[in-house]
């Protein structure tokens, strides 16, 4: 696995960037209204190898509501990554499932057809409008070993509506939890997302999976490296007074930050700098969309949480691999210039039942750096 994705950007390099060459997502002229005054976003995301583990579970235990959170996963990844450039509102999503439909029955891809658009009448009592167009479902099983669940969004906004990051020595972080139960959630989140699943799932799941489930990895890879953690799926860990199954924690739903940036965006949209949402890369995201040479310090990040510290104890990496992988209980950090409006963004979080912290600053420096908890990159 590659966190970095370095492959994927040399070979991006020489693309053009778009309208807002350090926007968290590219942003292309108004070819759909012709209107200068307006933008175009169009992005694309999937579960990623989130849906290898959502197949075991399922075959495990027949528990098939874990394919909705898969649903989640997909349509989520894309929302808050818009999000970023301030588009929260009337995104329009295409889906693109592929599965093997000799392991992978018809009932699950109904499970995500049907959840797709319970999900969206969900975000519309939130305040957030998706709108499904349809999309494409293939037997591929030539090419795909379980499934691959993908979604492609496109929205159109006002230039003047859009984030540039622009991130200064002398912002503050506030960083949103990605753990707890948020008040628009049915249950407890385990805070993962949809990044580092090919590492947190062969760290933490045992050996017997290796043989038992061989659709679910690429037989190239070295045995070593293939499900060598102590766990099975159905083992329980304790979670605020209650026990909860490791492989369902694993599989939380990616949660959506869109009704807490809606809020922040609408009383402080002038006062933030830049928001990164940490999925691939982690922690060291925030260094793709840096225009000035600032040293970024990540000093006050909360405890881990209860399934990065898992993550960690399974696989024994260092703090710093954990940082570069997982996003360790903050997947969305807000960049502020008035210090002001940080206890107030902070609220509103908290008023949906998501933890925020003050996780650092940033300073000047003479050349791009990061610093997450004295591990300097």
């Amino acid at each position: 696995m590659s966190a970095s994705k370095s492959e994927v950007h040399q070979a991006i390099q020489n693309m053009d960037k778009g309208l807002f060459p350090s926007a968290f997502c590219k942003i292309i002229p108004d070819f759909v209204g012709g209107d200068t005054q307006y933008c175009n976003i169009m992005h694309a995301d999937t579960a990623g190898t989130k849906t290898s583990l959502a197949y075991m579970y399922w075959k495990e235990t027949g528990d098939i509501s874990v394919w909705k959170g898969i649903v989640e996963d997909a349509i989520v990844m894309n929302l808050d990554d818009m999000a970023c450039v301030g588009c929260i509102d009337n995104i329009i999503f295409s889906s693109t499932i592929g599965r093997n439909r000799h392991l992978v029955s018809g009932e699950v891809i109904s499970t995500l057809i049907n959840h797709a658009n319970h999900f969206a009448d969900k975000l519309k009592t939130l305040g957030v409008n998706i709108h499904l167009s349809g999309g494409e479902t293939a037997d591929v099983g030539d090419i795909v070993r379980t499934a691959d669940v993908g979604y492609t969004a496109f929205a159109r906004m006002k230039r003047e509506d859009v984030i540039d990051p622009d991130i200064k020595a002398g912002a503050v972080i506030v960083g949103l939890a990605s753990y707890g139960q948020a008040s628009y959630e049915t249950s407890y989140n385990g805070g993962m997302g949809s990044n580092g699943l090919t590492s947190a799932r062969h760290d933490v799941f045992a050996p017997i999976y290796r043989d038992k489930y061989p659709e679910c990895y690429d037989p190239s890879t070295d045995r070593n490296y293939i499900f060598c953690g102590s766990k099975k799926l159905t083992d329980t860990i304790m979670i605020d007074g209650e026990e909860m199954p490791i492989g369902k924690l694993v599989l939380s739903p990616t949660r959506t930050y869109l009704p807490v940036i809606k809020g922040v965006l609408a009383k402080h949209g002038d006062s933030i700098q830049g928001m990164i949402h940490n999925t691939g890369g982690a922690h060291t995201k925030v260094l793709k969309f840096c225009k000035n040479p600032v040293k970024i310090i990540k000093d006050s990040m909360p405890e881990l949480p209860p399934l990065f510290r898992l993550i960690k104890e399974e696989s024994g990496v260092d703090m710093r691999e954990m940082y570069q992988v997982f996003n360790c209980g903050i997947r969305l950090e807000f960049y502020v210039e008035n210090s002001s409006v940080v206890e107030e963004i902070m609220q509103i979080s908290k008023s949906f039942n998501i933890d925020a912290f003050i996780i650092g600053r940033v300073e000047e420096s003479e050349k791009l750096e990061l610093d997450v908890m004295g591990n300097r990159y």
